[in-house]
């Protein structure tokens, strides 16, 4: 049963009253500091999200990297020069765009795309300037060029008739030689002077009305490298047909199994900030945890706030008894302490058994061992009635016990 003081005169609902002597702290107190940690990584875990730099790049030279490998300087110096650069991240959003006249598509890595996309991409009549193409990028989008062998990326004479390479100079180049039977085709910076005229790192040619330039290495169009030797005259150079350039960077091939299945993860919906706020908010409860946890002491006694008399408190048990109807266990209750008194009046061990203590009552009450054995070891009462009667027939043994 559980007992509370009255409250005393001035304590408000809300409040908790700490000890005597001291005065009334609200309880909304005790969570400031937790509300306040809560409160501070929230603010913080939203601030990481706004802080979070854009989704990384799909492969090099891409227009918008200002990183070393990015080509974010060379396209910022074809906006000063006035012509308009356009970034596609796929080859069908790079053929839409490069329909119109007077456009240039620059594809830095013709290796990603499929067959279906180069040829989309073949179809077009734009000028194509390629950088480290692949077999089968050659074979759809500049078929006159052939893959001769990897070479070293180094300085480099143009060693060509090109206006566009014999004014820039030396360049960064290599990366892949290149071999071209296309009529006119220019063929600038070999590895050496020994070098067959015909293999070359850069390959230039027109084919039906439009001008196709190959690259063996993308080098003097990053920005780590643009200001190298005469990289970024070359780059521009290169970049003069047309007023409008489409910047064509391929994404990352999909996922085996990824393509045609429709379906993503429930967990790819998730941005990866959230994450970050759920581990925050992790560690937050575990420290509050292990600071408001109490360790286990030696037991402190205080003293009571109210004296509750024994009556009220039988009373209060028969209450409850009586309100879950648990006649059994009120029943059990009153057997063992009449046994426990009776067997202490007569002498007997605690553990005694039952037929023991049933022949060592009849015999000096003079019951019948049965009315005694119903008495101590019967049944459980099936209503209240039942219960009461108990209790007096119980009272009514011991007290003859008592009076022997």
């Amino acid at each position: 049963m559980t007992v509370t003081a009255p409250e005393r005169p001035g304590h408000r609902p809300g409040q908790e009253v700490t000890g005597p002597g001291r005065s009334p702290i609200p309880g909304w107190r005790r969570w400031r500091a937790p509300a306040a940690v809560v409160l501070v990584v929230l603010l913080g875990g939203l601030v990481v999200a706004l802080l979070q730099v854009p989704s990384p790049v799909t492969g090099p030279l891409d227009p918008d990297d200002t990183g070393p490998a990015g080509a974010h300087a060379i396209v910022a110096l074809l906006h000063d020069r006035g012509q308009t650069v356009l970034r596609a991240g796929s080859a069908a959003t790079a053929a839409a765009q490069a329909r119109a006249g007077g456009t240039t598509l620059v594809i830095t890595s013709p290796q990603l795309l499929s067959g279906g996309d180069l040829a989309v991409l073949a179809r077009l009549r734009a000028s194509l300037l390629l950088v480290a193409p692949g077999r089968a990028a050659l074979a759809a989008l500049a078929p006159e060029v052939t893959l001769a062998r990897p070479a070293l990326v180094r300085d480099l004479p143009p060693r060509c008739g090109l206006p566009g390479a014999v004014t820039a100079g030396d360049a960064s180049m290599g990366g892949l030689l290149l071999r071209s039977t296309a009529p006119g085709a220019w063929h600038c910076y070999p590895e050496g002077a020994a070098t067959p005229s015909l293999l070359a790192s850069l390959v230039r040619y027109d084919s039906r009305g439009r001008t196709i330039t190959v690259l063996g290495t993308g080098a003097p169009l990053a920005n780590s490298d643009l200001g190298r030797h005469g990289n970024a005259a070359l780059a521009l150079n290169l970049l003069t047909d047309g007023p409008r350039i489409v910047w064509l960077v391929p994404g990352p091939p999909p996922a085996p199994g990824a393509a045609g299945s429709g379906h993503r993860p429930l967990a790819s919906l998730i941005p990866a900030q959230v994450y970050a706020v759920a581990i925050q908010l992790g560690v937050v409860v575990v420290l509050l945890a292990l600071w408001r946890m109490r360790r286990l002491g030696p037991l402190v006694t205080e003293p009571l706030p109210v004296v509750v008399r024994a009556c009220e408190t039988v009373e209060g048990h028969g209450r409850l008894y009586r309100s879950r109807r648990a006649r059994d266990r009120a029943a059990a209750a009153l057997r063992e302490a009449t046994l426990g008194r009776i067997v202490t009046r007569l002498g007997l061990p605690r553990d005694v058994p039952a037929d023991a203590v049933c022949r060592e009552l009849a015999s000096r009450t003079g019951r019948d061992p049965g009315d005694v054995r119903a008495l101590l070891f019967g049944e459980a009462p099936g209503d209240d009635a039942a219960l009461v009667r108990l209790a007096d027939g119980l009272d009514a043994l011991e007290g003859q016990v008592l009076t022997l």
